[in-house]
């Protein structure tokens, strides 16, 4: 499950709407999103093992 914040509905803990995860250029993991309420776009850091079961789950999209 890829949650982050949203910065517009202002609530903890939301389920991202078709995350797709992607490495960054110092080789860290981001989701990336839609809010389910508002549809504003909103990211989130992950470690590699939380990326990796997101993936693996089905839940998230490999971006990379």
């Amino acid at each position: 499950m890829v949650e982050a914040y949203c910065v517009k509905c202002k609530k903890k803990g939301q389920k991202m709407k078709d995350p797709v995860i992607s490495k960054t250029q110092r080789g860290g993991f981001i989701g990336k999103g839609k809010c389910p309420e508002c549809n504003t776009s909103m990211c989130a850091m992950m470690s590699a093992v939380n990326a990796e079961k997101a993936i693996k789950s089905g839940e998230a999209k490999k971006g990379y």
